[in-house]
C-alpha cells in the first residue's frame, strides 16, 4: 500500500483526489484543521494548523507522495485583510512543510506543491506555456510567485518536487461550476464582460489523473496543469447553456459584474482575466486528456 499525506485535504480538489486514490491502494492522511472519523483504515485525517511543526509531521516519514493543496480561497474581496490571509496561508503551510520534509529521516519520495495558473499576465492571443508565458505583477501573479518561491527555496535533495499550476478545476461537488450552473439555470448565463478573455480549465478526473502520471513518471519540475482547449468566455457559457439546455443566458457587461461580485463579496478578476494557459509540458510528456473539450468535460458532470 502506497502513502499519501494532503496537506489541506479538506476541500474540492482534496476529496477528488481521495474519492481517486483511495480505490488505488493508497493510504492517505489528510492534515487539516478540521479532523473527522472517517470509518475507513484507510484514510485519517490528522489536526495542524498549516504553521508549525506538531505531531503531525510523524505522518511525513516514509511517504510516497505530499500533495500540498493549502491555501485560503481566493472567492473573497481583496482587502487588507483578505490578502494578507490568501498571502500567509500558502507561504506559512508551504514553508514549514519545507522544513517537516528536511527534518524527516525517510522524507517523502515527491512532493507536489499548489501554485496557479494565474500567475500568468492576462492574455487574448499570446499562449501562456511553461517555457514562454510571462509571468506578471499584480497581487494574484505576486501572490503565486511568492507561493513557488517559498515551494523551491526550501532544500530537499532526497524529494522530488512538482509544482502544480492549476487553472479552475471544474467538477460536481465544488469548485467554480456549480455557481456557474446555477447561474446558468437562471437564465444570468449569458457572455461575462466582452466575452474575448479565454477560460482555462481542467476537468476534476484529468486533474486526478495528471497527478498520478507526473508520479508514475518520475517528472519534476513545474507543470500548468489546464486542458489543452482554453475557450473564449463567450464560447464557454454558451457551451454550458447547450449541455443545460437552457435557450437563452442575459448578457453581464463588465461594470454589472463589478457591482455583483461586490455584492456577493468577490472579485470580478476571476471571471475576466484572460487565462490563456496551455499544458505543453504535459502534453510533450505523453499525458492523454480524457476531457480534452469544454463541452466533453461539462456534460460529463451534468450527466453522471
Amino acid at each position: 500500500m502506497k502513502k499519501m499525506v494532503i496537506a489541506g485535504g479538506s476541500g474540492f480538489l482534496g476529496q477528488a483526489l481521495i474519492a481517486y486514490f483511495l480505490p488505488k491502494n493508497y493510504e492517505i492522511i489528510v492534515l487539516s484543521r478540521n479532523v473527522k472519523e472517517t470509518g475507513n483504515d484507510a484514510l485519517h485525517y490528522v489536526e495542524w494548523d498549516a504553521k508549525t511543526i506538531d505531531i503531525w509531521i510523524t505522518e511525513l516519514e516514509g511517504a510516497d507522495v505530499l500533495i500540498n493543496l493549502t491555501g485560503k480561497s481566493v472567492d473573497c474581496r481583496y482587502n487588507e485583510k483578505n490578502k494578507a490571509e490568501i498571502l500567509n496561508s500558502r507561504v506559512d503551510a508551504t514553508e514549514v512543510l519545507g522544513k517537516a520534509v528536511q527534518a524527516c529521516a525517510v522524507p517523502p519520495k515527491v512532493w507536489m506543491n499548489s501554485s496557479t495558473a494565474t500567475i500568468y499576465q492576462h492574455s487574448l492571443h499570446k499562449k501562456m506555456t511553461e517555457e514562454n508565458g510571462i509571468v506578471g505583477d499584480d497581487f494574484s501573479m505576486n501572490v503565486a510567485k511568492s507561493w513557488e518561491k517559498a515551494f523551491y527555496k526550501s532544500q530537499t535533495p532526497k524529494t522530488f518536487k512538482i509544482a502544480l499550476r492549476t487553472s479552475i478545476v471544474l467538477g460536481k461537488n465544488g469548485g467554480a461550476f456549480l455557481p456557474l450552473k446555477n447561474l446558468t439555470k437562471l437564465g444570468l448565463g449569458g457572455t461575462q464582460g466582452n466575452g474575448k478573455q479565454k477560460v482555462s480549465w481542467i476537468h476534476e478526473h484529468d486533474f486526478c489523473r495528471a497527478v498520478e502520471f507526473l508520479l508514475e513518471e518520475n517528472k519534476l519540475g513545474t507543470f500548468n496543469i489546464t486542458a489543452p482547449n482554453p475557450i473564449p468566455n463567450k464560447d464557454f457559457m454558451k457551451t454550458i447553456r447547450k449541455v443545460l439546455k437552457v435557450p437563452f443566458g442575459l448578457f453581464q457587461p463588465k461594470w454589472l459584474l463589478k457591482l455583483g461580485a461586490r455584492i456577493i463579496k468577490t472579485e470580478a478578476e476571476l471571471i475576466l482575466k484572460s487565462r490563456f494557459v496551455i499544458p505543453e509540458k504535459l502534453v510533450a510528456s505523453g499525458f492523454q486528456f480524457k476531457y480534452p473539450t469544454a463541452e466533453k468535460a461539462i456534460r460529463e458532470i451534468i450527466t453522471r
